[in-house]
């Protein structure tokens, strides 16, 4: 659909993003676009709510909404209150000394990763990321004028191998971006793991005189399964950045909550607050509203139900490889990740589509001849899904 539109009158940048974009032909032109939020259908396509929103979380938005002093709803930059409660938590979910000075307000993860990459990237420099990724880590580098470089995670177990990525860094790599919990994978990388790369970067940094930043990326860093084990990428490696959004806990993804947390290892903090301010303001004003901020230290406490997500990922793996689907029972995240039954997962996911069951193609997340299902789908959904599954899956076996 948009491939066909005269892009002239939009920018360079936006023209290439819109003549390349899956996402963008998926959400405003396929079969979803159409039936999206119609009775009966199965949505698994991102991680939205299908289900009312926590009632505590309700109810902190609609406490907090009340004004108690003249500047309630003044222009806002990150909040003491918002700053302390974020410190607070990190320091006993790390055991590193985080202080709330170090913590930046953002609107949600998104809006944290703009500005960290803006406030430390440009032309001439290039970012590493993990490949399958989330759709937008391309879009929000390049936005910098810098180069987008990928290491790729090999199915079908999606390790993180550090003689890769030592591979692909060079005198340009400004950073790397490392998400854990992985999306769409749903691995967690082990302690082991992690401290490896972090030699890498140590190594890198020493190398090329100057340092290589690590972007955490862990936005679904307390949706972890089975008590899988987690560690932060900052608890082994100083020159880091840790984002994060409430977002997914709360599973509340249009209230654009989350953070920048600098970690107390990290050498010229001062600068680097500086640089974040200044990076928000000129990202748009990246900041939170007024009333999320308020109502933080009631909201950090809470949870949507991991044991519910967690049921709802063996139902879906049990039948799935049951009807003899290839898939990884992930450690963490929304997601499912399973290779299609035949080369082109565009015309599975369209198969499916047809029966009113909607995934995410694997293109949308370079990776072809898969696709994504997200778990934030209602129990409903899944219920009614996997006969429709297990259909398509026989109809695909069946010769053209």
């Amino acid at each position: 659909m948009l491939k066909s539109m005269n892009t002239d009158r939009v920018s360079p940048f936006v023209r290439d993003q819109l003549g390349a974009s899956a996402l963008m032909d998926f959400v405003v032109g396929s079969r979803w676009a159409e039936r999206r939020g119609a009775a009966g259908i199965s949505d698994f396509v991102f991680g939205n709510p299908h289900e009312l929103a926590l009632p505590d979380f309700h109810e902190a938005v609609r406490k907090w909404s009340v004004p108690q002093d003249p500047s309630w709803y003044a222009y806002k930059m990150s909040e003491p209150v918002a700053q302390q409660t974020v410190a607070a938590t990190l320091r006993k979910r790390t055991g590193m000394e985080f202080m709330p000075e170090d913590v930046a307000m953002t609107n949600g993860a998104f809006g944290a990763l703009a500005v960290v990459l803006r406030a430390i990237a440009g032309a001439g420099d290039d970012v590493v990321f993990f490949t399958p990724p989330w759709f937008s880590y391309e879009s929000l580098i390049k936005v910098t004028g810098a180069g987008a470089v990928r290491v790729s995670l090999q199915p079908p177990a999606f390790d993180l191998d550090t003689d890769v990525l030592a591979k692909s860094i060079t005198e340009r790599t400004r950073a790397v971006i490392v998400n854990t919990p992985h999306n769409p994978t749903g691995r967690i990388y082990s302690a082991e793991t992690l401290s490896s790369v972090a030699h890498v970067l140590r190594e890198a940094s020493q190398k090329w005189g100057r340092p290589v930043y690590l972007i955490s990326d862990e936005a679904y860093n307390r949706i972890v399964y089975d008590d899988a084990e987690f560690h932060s990428p900052v608890e082994f490696y100083n020159e880091a950045f840790l984002v994060y959004t409430y977002g997914k806990t709360l599973l509340t993804p249009g209230e654009r909550l989350g953070y920048i947390a600098l970690p107390p290892t990290m050498p010229e903090r001062e600068l680097m607050r500086a640089a974040i301010l200044m990076s928000q303001i000129s990202t748009g004003w990246a900041f939170p509203n007024a009333i999320l901020q308020h109502a933080l230290p009631d909201i950090e406490p809470l949870s949507i139900d991991i044991k519910a997500l967690q049921e709802r990922r063996d139902i879906m793996f049990e039948g799935l490889t049951g009807m003899g689907y290839e898939l990884r029972r992930p450690e963490g995240t929304f997601y499912l990740l399973v290779r299609s039954p035949i080369e082109d997962d565009q015309s599975f996911v369209n198969l499916l589509a047809e029966k009113d069951v909607f995934v995410m193609p694997g293109t949308m997340v370079e990776l072809p001849g898969w696709f994504r299902i997200s778990l934030t789908a209602s129990k409903d959904m899944v219920t009614r899904s996997l006969p429709i599954f297990e259909s398509a899956l026989n109809e695909a076996k069946v010769p053209a």
